[in-house]
């Protein structure tokens, strides 16, 4: 099976602008199509912006929304997928969400962020409380949280077990708070034998500072692509036959004694 070309826009966009947004989006899906990625991956909320206030109210909109439509246009007329951040509206609710859009256009996946960060997050959006989503993308099975959902190790391991190969991880992560791109997203490839492809936002954004160091982490525990701290596109690959080979060699998920491990639950 051959490698899935994976980018990773680092970005903030236009906070508040959605069009200037998806314009940004549009442009890397060009630049990322270009190199033979088949899937671009893009920072939490990067719809609108994250740092927006009371604009979450007003932005926010369907799964199936306008936002989405475009999102939609940009993946086929690109031939690649693509997932974002951006919150979504059910009803009376609002969701810190993001969602996986095929290359033909197709929503694939959509997930509802499950552990909110912060006084900002918790007074704008309701949890989610589906942990594990999943989709095939190019014989790959893909699976979707956003930032601080990685840095709660049974989050990962629950997708390991399920089967996932690929975790998307769109993120606002801000600093002094660096240590979780440099080293917690690579141990949670390594310990759970998958890829992570962590797609961060970049540079101060209202009362924010967020410190890009995007990166796509192997289940060797290496960054096999890794952005610097300023506006970037990277590219790595999400290797099957790698995968198979380091889980025959890592026996993590073999030798775990899950009859030992009731009380955390």
């Amino acid at each position: 099976m051959p490698p899935l070309r994976t980018a990773l826009l680092q970005s903030s966009g236009q906070p508040g602008d959605v069009a200037a947004n998806l314009k940004v989006l549009d442009e890397a899906a060009a630049r990322a199509a270009a190199t033979g990625a088949a899937l671009l991956v893009a920072p939490e909320m990067f719809l609108t912006g994250y740092a927006i206030g009371d604009g979450v109210a007003r932005l926010a909109e369907p799964a199936d929304g306008d936002g989405a439509d475009a999102v939609a246009d940009i993946a086929e007329r690109h031939g690649l997928a693509i997932a974002y951040g951006y919150p979504e509206r059910d009803g009376d609710q609002v969701y810190n969400s993001a969602q996986l859009i095929g290359p033909d256009g197709t929503r694939l996946l959509g997930y509802r962020k499950t552990h909110l960060y912060g006084g900002f997050e918790t007074d704008s959006f309701t949890p989610g409380d589906q942990p594990v989503v999943q989709a095939e993308l190019g014989g790959v099975r893909v699976g979707l949280m956003i930032c601080y959902d990685v840095e709660f190790p049974e989050n990962v391991r629950a997708h390991a077990l399920a089967g996932t190969q690929l975790l998307l991880v769109p993120t606002a992560l801000m600093h002094p708070a660096e240590v979780v791109a440099e080293s917690v997203v690579p141990v949670r490839a390594f310990e759970n034998q998958i890829y992570v492809a962590y797609a961060n936002r970049s540079g101060p954004e209202g009362d924010f500072e967020f410190v890009g160091l995007s990166a796509l982490a192997g289940p060797d525990g290496t960054a096999r692509a890794r952005a610097g701290r300023g506006e970037e596109l990277v590219v790595g690959d999400v290797d099957p036959e790698f995968l198979t080979t380091s889980r025959e060699g890592n026996p993590y998920l073999r030798d775990r004694r899950p009859g030992l491990y009731t009380s955390l639950v």
